[in-house]
């Protein structure tokens, strides 16, 4: 019963040992109830101790198990509320009811209780007094005065570590029903009130003046100051949800090799956490009224990966030029969005950009549109045409998500997903699949996270089908020591690679203060996550199904690994041709290969599959045969349409376009004769 209540709870969100535990906690409860009615002291501390360590368990562990509980009305308050009524409970059935320590227990669980709410209001308000109006990184904060906050211990879980005070009232009163002694009760119930009371005096002291950071205006001019000492002339532009960090990341080492000075515009605290490593200046401006009033007019380009709302807060500066860059270059209708309007260029990898708009006349005009080509594609190797020695093919299947809409052309998971899947895992001509998901796949449409656990299951079965299969099982025994060495390098590296700062820990003023970037981590970064991907390459057999969610391995470290694509239209599939390797593409909303190759630049190369994936062998003769492979010319040819020429690099041509871009910024900011124009005149000239 409890377990499939649980189920329902966290099903999809936690991992074995997470559903162990919450499992185990849960189930202590009723046992305490139990016991309490007995009584029997021993059975209930033995079940009040298995509640205590699966709680902290999943606290520490960061699970979503625990939000699933707080929405099913069971709070970490609610929890500990009802471990101390069942004690009472049990102190009423050993005959302790009319006791005095029976009443001070109230007494004392009442006055608990009521501290709280002044302990929580001192740290929201500390909280909020020690969060600056901006956060920053790699800004030096050492002229504007931002004192130590209090320590991490008194601040961080805060509501968790004050409720465990009454850890103290808990044995002493346990004691009672064991023992028959009631001092040992009144003791308890005394050292958890001084303990609550100390927690609060500690916190008092960082409420003076002396410890508080600079009030907001004075933040906020400050940074102004900042501005105009730097002189930064480009800025990357984001806003978004936690989970598109990723769009930005993926521009930051563009914008490090720029000539420029370039600094990073965030407008979500939670964006500022999920940050890749940079060098680069970054500030978070969560309030659109503090950013409109910055002095932003040394800023010569403004980057947007994104298409939001809020991109309207800097689009409103005219002392620069602005240019849409987006975060992958497809045939989605999200790459012709007629917001596109509102920047002064566009910039597109190639030529297939450029008539892409052409063609779906939005209002983008020809002459505002610049080829810039696709830095980011650097680390995808160009395929040799064949898989290594004595291995099998690996296909890598990277839908998209469902998208804004219920237009069927979106992802293929829907209506092709288990179709796909079903034929590689059945196919005569055996492959390895590995099957990475988009991040964002069943956050609007639930049905797609329903196909996603399905698919899942079935790559999972087959896997173990394989594992049982004694063709790969003499292949496991031989490389069995081989992957039992990786694994463990893995699980050392893993283990000492630096968590993510808690997006919380972002609002304390001290964190930005400190928070400055070494030349050398990204370098060291990135060395350590190549040992990484190599360990988790070779960790597990090259014949092995895989199902790769989050954000490591990499997509681009997948395509590395694998021999040929089956994903739809997206960015996904124009950053593949730069591996020249074979790929198919879903025609979900059946508009036939005629059609859908004539509204898709992207798949004129591909092998175009129906939702019933019947077309899936043309792939595997690709794999299989790459002699019979009959696109490989077509998709030389379509690569230098959609990413342009290899010569000049990427790199060069955006550095050209941000630099072209920002003189005539320059020059129409000397014409009107405006604040931050060089050499502008003193004075605005009628009209």
């Amino acid at each position: 019963m409890i377990a499939s209540i649980l189920r329902r709870l966290v099903g999809g969100v936690a991992s074995p040992v997470e559903l162990v535990a919450a499992l185990v906690m849960a189930a202590s409860y009723p046992l305490m109830l139990a016991t309490a009615l007995l009584p029997s002291t021993g059975g209930f501390a033995a079940a009040a101790v298995c509640s205590y360590l699966g709680d902290h368990f999943l606290h520490r562990r960061g699970s979503y198990v625990l939000v699933r509980f707080g929405k099913a009305r069971l709070g970490l308050t609610i929890r500990f509320l009802i471990r101390q009524l069942l004690l009472i409970l049990l102190l009423a059935r050993s005959d302790w009811g009319g006791e005095t320590v029976f009443y001070a227990a109230i007494v004392g669980l009442l006055a608990f209780y009521g501290l709280q709410a002044p302990h929580t209001a001192l740290v929201m308000v500390l909280r909020r007094k020690r969060r600056l109006p901006i956060t920053t990184r790699n800004i030096d904060l050492s002229t504007l005065p931002v004192p130590n906050g209090p320590p991490r211990w008194l601040t961080h879980r805060a509501v968790e570590k004050v409720l465990h005070t009454e850890v103290p009232l808990f044995l002493g009163l346990l004691a009672v029903a064991g023992t028959d002694e009631p001092d040992f009760g009144y003791a308890g119930i005394a050292a958890t009130i001084a303990l609550v009371l100390g927690y609060m005096l500690v916190l008092l002291p960082f409420f003076r003046l002396s410890k508080l950071p600079p009030d907001p205006d004075r933040t906020l001019e400050w940074f102004d100051e900042w501005l105009r000492a730097e002189q930064p002339t480009v800025a990357l532009y984001f806003s978004g949800s936690k989970d598109s960090a990723y769009q930005a990341n993926m521009w930051l080492e563009t914008l490090e090799k720029l000539d420029e000075k370039a600094i990073v515009i965030l407008r979500e605290r939670a964006i500022m956490a999920r940050l890749g490593t940079t060098t680069l200046p970054v500030v978070c401006v969560p309030s659109a009224v503090h950013l409109m009033q910055m002095d932003l007019s040394m800023l010569r380009v403004g980057l947007y990966p994104a298409n939001v709302g809020k991109n309207l807060h800097l689009l409103r500066v005219p002392t620069m030029k602005h240019v849409f860059i987006g975060h992958g270059d497809s045939d989605k209708i999200a790459s012709i969005n007629p917001y596109a309007k509102a920047y002064d260029e566009v910039w597109t990898a190639g030529r297939a950009g450029r008539d892409r708009y052409a063609l779906a006349d939005v209002g983008v005009r020809d002459e505002d549109i610049v080829e810039v080509g696709r830095p980011q594609l650097a680390p995808i190797a160009t395929g040799t045409g064949q898989p290594p020695a004595g291995r099998i093919p690996t296909i890598l299947y990277a839908p998209t998500w469902e998208g804004w809409t219920d237009d069927p052309g979106n992802t293929s998971l829907l209506l092709a997903g288990e179709n796909i899947i079903r034929r590689l895992l059945d196919s005569e001509r055996p492959v390895r699949v590995l099957y990475k998901p988009h991040p964002f796949t069943g956050t609007r449409d639930r049905a797609a996270g329903v196909v996603h656990q399905r698919i899942v299951a079935m790559i999972e079965e087959a896997a173990a089908r394989r594992a049982a299969d004694p063709r790969w099982a003499a292949e496991a025994e031989r490389t069995a020591q081989e992957r039992a060495r990786a694994q463990a390098a893995l699980r050392e590296l893993t283990a000492a690679r630096p968590a993510l700062t808690p997006a919380a820990s972002w609002d304390d003023a001290s964190v930005s203060r400190d928070a400055q970037t070494p030349l050398d981590q990204a370098p060291e970064e990135e060395r350590r996550f190549r040992e990484w991907n190599e360990l988790y390459w070779r960790s597990q057999g090259w014949w092995e199904h895989r199902v790769i969610t989050g954000p490591e391995p990499r997509l681009f470290d997948c395509f590395n690994e694998s021999d040929a694509l089956v994903s739809d239209i997206s960015s996904v599939v124009s950053d593949w041709i730069a591996s020249g390797k074979p790929y198919a593409v879903t025609d979900s909303a059946g508009l036939g290969e005629d059609e859908f190759k004539r509204q898709n630049t992207a798949v004129r190369a591909a092998v175009i599959l129906s939702n019933d994936a019947a077309q899936l062998g043309g792939l595997l003769d690709a794999v299989h045969q790459p002699a019979a492979d009959a696109l490989a010319t077509a998709r030389a040819e379509l690569k230098d349409y959609l990413l342009g020429p290899d010569q000049p690099p990427s790199q060069e041509r955006f550095g050209a376009a941000v630099r072209a871009l920002a003189a005539r910024a320059t020059a129409r900011n000397r014409a009107q004769g405006e604040a931050g124009a060089d050499d502008a005149p003193a004075a605005v000239p009628a009209p």
